[in-house]
């Protein structure tokens, strides 16, 4: 319609200007041209918008269609390949594409065996295996004797017998030996099974710790020995010191000095020096040893010469001063100590026992180098003396020790400034091993 109405616009202008040469003056002309050119302004900016809105309506077009699935019409959908009723039953479900199921029932006196559903997967094979209609009758004739269980299986049942029983109906009895772990022949580890009639057969148990013996109409509960089962296992100590079986169970025990831990099977020494169970008498001093303790008084070197001591402490003795020309008394130990070191039996090896070391008074240096070493006590090679830094030694048991047993090693610590002998001091170590590994 614009276009029809652009083109008679043109046909009157063209009219109009041979009209306005021979009718009118030059401004009517300049008039009529520019209510022309306004026109025509009007008509080209509606034309625009008429073109702006079919190319946005197109463009909405477009994109709706874009967004449309697409079939794929050369690809046919994928089918699984058909599948039969079993035999003495009924098959549901005719269509075999993807996603599609078949149902299975069976016949009155008749049961399924395998899957009542199979679907079709995207790779066109069926869910599960192929089922089949089982006569019910099979176990329901209770074929298994002497108390046996009927399994059904795909093809045959099968029967599960009781202990002492064998065969493919549970028709043979086995005479067998009560095993190793099995109490026998005490009335206070036997007790009576629980029995209860199921689909016209009887089905016997025993309570937890328990197991069947004997025949079917004589079955009896006998304890199994849970300590005698662990060790023949050879899955390790069931119990740290030892296993007592009880009815139906079992616990351990510790031996005498020694606690049961929270775990139930752990020992811990009792220290009897610390919880004020010992009867040591004054003068004396309790120390707390595996499974038990011992009181004691250590006395000082006795005194030869110029040599004496006196005890500072209930475990370590001093010399008295030394005459200024007495060289044996300077090179006398200047002091004694006393220590009591309590070990289990078969300690790994090498230990570290005990450390000496030295310190110089306040004000005081102290000497420039020591030297360690073992001087008495250590015929078997059994302890070595090392230095573990500048002020300290080290002695380090090398070799295991069994216990029971009791033995003593004495160490000394040299000083030494500007290599000159200083003073000398000696710790007498006492060993005391437990006769357990804990």
């Amino acid at each position: 319609t614009s276009a029809k109405q652009l083109l008679s616009s043109c046909h009157f202008f063209l009219v109009l200007m041979l009209y306005s040469q021979s009718c009118m003056d030059k401004h009517q002309v300049v008039g009529v041209l520019r209510q022309m050119e306004k026109f025509l302004k009007g008509q080209e900016m509606r034309f625009t918008e008429g073109i702006r809105i079919m190319k946005s309506k197109l463009a909405a077009l477009q994109n709706s269609v874009s967004k449309l699935p697409q079939a794929d019409q050369s690809a046919a959908p994928t089918t699984c390949p058909s599948l039969e009723a079993p035999t003495h039953g009924r098959k549901f479900g005719s269509k075999y594409a993807v996603g599609h199921e078949v149902h299975f029932t069976c016949s009155q006196g008749y049961h399924l065996v395998g899957p009542g559903t199979r679907v079709c997967q995207d790779n066109g094979s069926w869910s599960g295996i192929s089922a089949i209609c089982k006569d019910v009758s099979e176990c329901a004739s209770n074929p298994c004797q002497n108390g046996g269980t009927c399994v059904e299986g795909v093809n045959q049942y099968k029967c599960t017998c009781p202990q002492n029983w064998s065969g493919s109906h549970c028709q043979h009895q086995t005479q067998t030996a009560p095993p190793e772990w099995s109490v026998m022949n005490d009335p206070a580890f036997s007790r009576r099974p629980r029995c209860a009639k199921v689909d016209q057969a009887q089905h016997c148990s025993c309570d937890a710790g328990f197991h069947m013996s004997g025949t079917s109409d004589k079955s009896i509960c006998q304890d199994v020995n849970e300590c005698e089962v662990y060790r023949l296992d050879q899955g390790g100590k069931l119990c740290v010191h030892e296993c007592v079986n009880v009815p139906g169970s079992y616990h351990c025990s510790c031996p005498s000095g020694y606690k049961l831990l929270p775990d139930g099977r752990s020992c811990e020494d009792v220290d009897e020096c610390l919880s004020q169970q010992h009867n040591c008498s004054r003068g004396t001093t309790c120390i707390n040893t595996g499974g038990g303790f011992q009181c004691v008084n250590p006395e000082c070197p006795r005194s030869h010469g110029n040599i004496s001591y006196v005890k500072t402490s209930p475990f370590q003795c001093e010399r008295n001063p030394c005459p200024m020309d007495s060289r044996s008394c300077h090179l006398a130990p200047k002091t004694v100590s006393f220590h009591y070191l309590s070990l289990p039996s078969n300690l790994q090896t090498p230990a570290t026992l005990f450390r000496m070391a030295t310190a110089a008074a306040p004000g005081r240096t102290g000497p420039d180098s020591l030297r360690f070493g073992i001087v008495g006590g250590n015929s078997r090679s059994i302890f070595i003396m090392q230095r573990s830094d500048r002020q300290t030694g080290e002695l380090i048991l090398v070799q295991q020790l069994r216990g029971p047993q009791e033995i003593s090693v004495d160490v000394d610590m040299s000083e030494y400034s500007d290599r000159t002998f200083q003073a000398k001091h000696v710790a007498k170590v006492h060993v005391l091993v437990s006769p357990y590994n804990f």
